[in-house]
């Protein structure tokens, strides 16, 4: 009993989409290369599905359908930014497929993007995912040995709760 009481909450995060991966440091803006959102990784996207690396509950949407913020079981909030200065499409090249308040399995549909729009708009694709609360996480590990990735099957953090 004093086992269950004690062990601590351990979730793996799998891949948000399927691309390159790469690690939040060499992304171009220093609020993701600083970690100033928080710890994670980041995927360049070789497609425009992105999907809940997690289950969980979506806490927050963007009208500009650029971000997901997903509470995952163990109480990590994790953020997905789809591109780098994406707010400012205002939405365009964006179709969202949830809604704040609804549960998600790992592998859900949540954002699909215009890859190609964003390319001619000559934005980085890159998109970052972060554990936002780090404060209230105990570790959160990053796998960073991999090249290529592929969403819902590759497990890219391994988070746990204080």
């Amino acid at each position: 009993m004093l086992n269950k009481i004690f062990r601590k909450k351990s979730i793996e995060l799998k891949a948000h989409a399927t691309g390159k991966f790469v690690n939040l440091e060499d992304i171009s803006d220093p609020v993701f290369s600083q970690k100033m959102m928080g710890e994670g990784m980041a995927i360049e996207p070789l497609e425009g599905e992105i999907v809940s690396p997690v289950e969980g509950e979506i806490v927050q949407t963007f009208s500009t359908k650029h971000a997901i913020g997903i509470k995952a079981k163990n109480g990590a909030e994790i953020l997905i930014h789809i591109g780098l200065e994406t707010v400012s499409l205002k939405g365009e090249g964006f179709s969202t497929y949830v809604e704040q308040g609804q549960k998600v399995e790992a592998g859900d549909l949540l954002v699909t993007v215009n890859l190609d729009f964003l390319k001619e708009k000559e934005i980085d694709i890159v998109t970052p995912l972060v554990v936002t609360n780090i404060d209230t996480m105990d570790t959160i590990d990053v796998d960073g040995s991999f090249t290529d990735i592929t969403k819902s099957v590759d497990t890219t953090l391994t988070v746990v709760a204080k």
